[in-house]
């Protein structure tokens, strides 16, 4: 299995980034790739919601669907949700720290057993695309939280 885990520093108290990290219709905002995310069931926010997200996934797929469902919601501290697809699950985990006047963010993306090209391709496409990706990602993130 691979893992991502990309860490940010956010000069912004917890309770002003956590909002943003657990309102998963809201990651679209602070994504460098536009996708869509809509509520299915439940309360958003909380441990069950189900939602569909739309969007690009490497190399080339733009319109690429996920079944999202919240797996566990610690307020201000820690978030983490499912992402299903033909590939299997994909483990998405936001933890918060509170430090100083500021905000350590840190994201952990877990990625199923692939098989056939993606097999291949992820090894290859991790440490480039999507470590830069996340960075990038945790940077929008960073400067919303930011934002007076």
């Amino acid at each position: 299995m691979a893992q991502l885990l990309v860490t940010q520093m956010i000069n912004a108290p917890v309770d002003k980034v956590w909002p943003l990290i657990s309102d998963i219709t809201q990651h679209s905002q602070w994504s460098p790739k536009p996708y869509n995310v809509e509520l299915i069931s439940g309360v958003s926010g909380t441990v069950g919601s189900k939602y569909r997200s739309i969007g690009f996934v490497p190399p080339a797929e733009k319109n690429h669907a996920n079944d999202v469902e919240i797996t566990e919601v610690v307020p201000n501290s820690k978030f983490a949700f499912n992402a299903y697809d033909a590939n299997g699950t994909f483990k998405n985990t936001f933890t918060l720290e509170s430090v100083g006047q500021g905000t350590q963010v840190t994201f952990q993306h877990d990625f199923p057993k692939m098989k056939g090209v993606a097999r291949v391709l992820l090894p290859i496409l991790l440490p480039l695309a999507g470590k830069k990706d996340a960075t990038a990602r945790l940077g929008m993130l960073k400067a919303k939280a930011e934002q007076k």
